[in-house]
């Protein structure tokens, strides 16, 4: 599996998250006060929005600090 780790910032903090690829499919994992989240999706995006839930109205300002380039071989 290719893993990626990044950082991820809003206004008033930031969340650690890893990014994986497997068989096709992206998985992700943001960690949150009450333990990490999960999520699913076929692309990368789809899956950090879904392991971004937890932090509801932070989750879009999270996911404009993703890095452009989210694909790598």
């Amino acid at each position: 599996m290719m893993r990626r780790t990044m950082r991820l910032t809003c206004a008033t903090f930031s969340v650690d998250v890893r990014l994986g690829h497997v068989d096709g499919r992206w998985i992700a994992s943001a960690d949150t006060p009450d333990g990490p989240s999960l999520g699913l999706g076929w692309m990368p995006l789809e899956a950090l929005g879904a392991a971004l839930i937890p932090f509801d109205d932070a989750a879009d300002e999270l996911l404009e600090s993703v890095p452009d380039v989210l694909y790598w071989r």
